[in-house]
């Protein structure tokens, strides 16, 4: 699908497709979002260009995964649960890998970043197969994934991530704790996308809810929030 096909299906999208609707609004904002990442990075110095070029790559990835998840539900009317995944499994980590970043500078070993990489693999691989290879035991795997994004939380709050932190102050600390809300609040977004799409004794309380809308809102906030932390703080470390 070119360029024009794509402005052009949009313009056909019905006025209460509110899932189509939000993802083109979605891979416009990513592609919006790459675009000031990528070219504010040389405006910067160096110690954190590396930091907003993966800012700009989180975005990029998931604009590019959002054409074609708009695409997908275009023709089919289905949520594109694989594409989704696939984006998540890139871009996730790389999040992840954005504490080992800005931490560095304070000591941070690549150990912390592989154990965030393995933490989050293992939250996105334990709720594709809820939502899709086991459905029938969703709430299971829901748990699983749910135990390693806590053990992901409490590492950025309370653990080694946050010591870190704590002893660099300044910017890097006010960042770090900007990020750990994002993923506290930001990331709670998920789970409820994910009882909303799925079967459990949750049903009642999130099903009457649109996964994908709840899917593609939290995506907007936490992928073009990371960014937008990390190049504050690129700002206020000049």
């Amino acid at each position: 699908m070119n360029i024009l096909n794509f402005f052009i299906d949009a313009s056909k999208m019905a006025s209460n497709d509110y899932v189509g609707f939000t993802f083109f609004v979605g891979c416009m904002a990513m592609m919006a979002a790459s675009a000031f990442f990528f070219l504010s990075m040389s405006s910067f110095d160096s110690k954190w260009r590396t930091s907003i070029l993966v800012s700009g790559l989180i975005t990029f990835i998931a604009a590019v995964h959002y054409w074609y998840m708009r695409d997908y539900w275009a023709s089919f009317g289905e949520s594109p649960t694989f594409f989704r995944y696939v984006d998540w499994v890139l871009t996730v980590p790389l999040m992840c890998v954005e504490f080992y970043l800005i931490l560095k500078a304070a000591g941070a070993q690549k150990s912390l970043m592989w154990k965030m990489i393995f933490l989050s693999v293992i939250m996105l691989v334990t709720g594709y197969l809820g939502e899709t290879v086991y459905s029938g035991q969703a709430a299971l795997w829901g748990a699983i994934s749910g135990a390693a994004y806590f053990v992901i939380v409490y590492e950025i709050w309370a653990g080694g991530a946050s010591k870190l932190a704590a002893s660099a102050g300044g910017a890097v600390q006010a960042a770090h704790k900007t990020l750990c809300w994002f993923v506290l609040v930001g990331w709670a977004i998920y789970p409820i996308g994910y009882m909303a799409g799925t079967e459990g004794w949750y049903s009642g309380i999130f099903g009457g809810l649109d996964m994908d809308v709840i899917y593609n809102v939290g995506d907007a906030i936490n992928k073009i929030g990371f960014g937008l932390v990390v190049y504050q703080l690129a700002v206020d470390s000049k």
